[in-house]
């Protein structure tokens, strides 16, 4: 099926193809699929993302691996990227950050997140992203159906409206299979997790978590906020309704 197709089409073409496959071999097949056309993978070097990084590594690590760099991470996340880029042998990985100018006008004294959390993923997260990703046809991500109810109808394969396909080698893995992968392939956790953060995002808008909370519940914590935004268009959720 030609790149030209409806992405919608190709979407339920290659969920159809691959709904009962693992995650090592969508994500094969997602790197050379003609559907999913050229595709990159996007890491935030969180606390769960080794995962994949290594499974590109053994694939292929040449594949493009987009880092968001908001400028507002942890220290911890920034040595981490760096010692898993060398450790793992990615040779290439691109580091993403907002537009100089835009920053400057937009929050030039780095307070933005205090009063709109929305507008300041928007600005150094949501447009870096774009803007990176409009070379490509598809991007891969480590989403994963147990993250939250916005992320419980996840499929392999989604299509971000008519713009570019998602693929989520992941969606059907659980906590076990995560901790599983990392054990049994001796891979350095991110240094936060056992400090008591199961998810990382900037350093301003992530706290610790307590036993019994969900995962994500230090993610703008107090807040009805539970995306940082690059995985909607136009405001709203981009994702398919799950295969039968």
């Amino acid at each position: 099926m030609p790149l030209d197709t409806p992405v919608a089409t190709r979407v339920a073409s290659l969920n159809a193809r691959y709904k009962h496959h693992g995650a090592t071999t969508v994500l094969e097949h997602a790197l050379k699929d003609a559907e999913v056309g050229k595709v990159a993978l996007v890491s935030s070097f969180g606390a769960e993302s080794v995962v994949l990084l290594h499974l590109i590594s053994v694939i292929d690590r040449a594949t493009p691996v987009l880092f968001i760099d908001t400028e507002m991470l942890f220290a911890e996340t920034l040595a981490y990227q760096l010692d898993l880029t060398e450790r793992l042998r990615l040779s290439n990985v691109q580091t993403i950050k907002a537009d100089r100018h835009a920053l400057f006008t937009a929050d030039n004294e780095n307070l933005l997140h205090l009063h709109d959390t929305d507008a300041c993923c928007a600005l150094r997260k949501t447009e870096p992203l774009q803007r990176a990703l409009s070379g490509y046809d598809a991007w891969i991500t480590g989403r994963k159906r147990y993250q939250g109810s916005t992320r419980a109808a996840l499929d392999f394969f989604e299509a971000e409206e008519t713009i570019r396909i998602k693929v989520n080698p992941l969606a059907h893995w659980d906590v076990k299979d995560v901790q599983d992968y990392i054990a049994e392939n001796r891979l350095p956790r991110h240094p936060l997790v056992a400090k008591g953060y199961p998810s990382i995002g900037c350093a301003p808008c992530t706290t610790r978590v307590s036993d019994g909370e969900d995962p994500r519940a230090g993610r703008w914590r107090d807040s009805n906020k539970v995306e940082c935004g690059i995985h909607f268009v136009n405001g709203r959720m981009v994702r398919t309704t799950a295969a039968a």
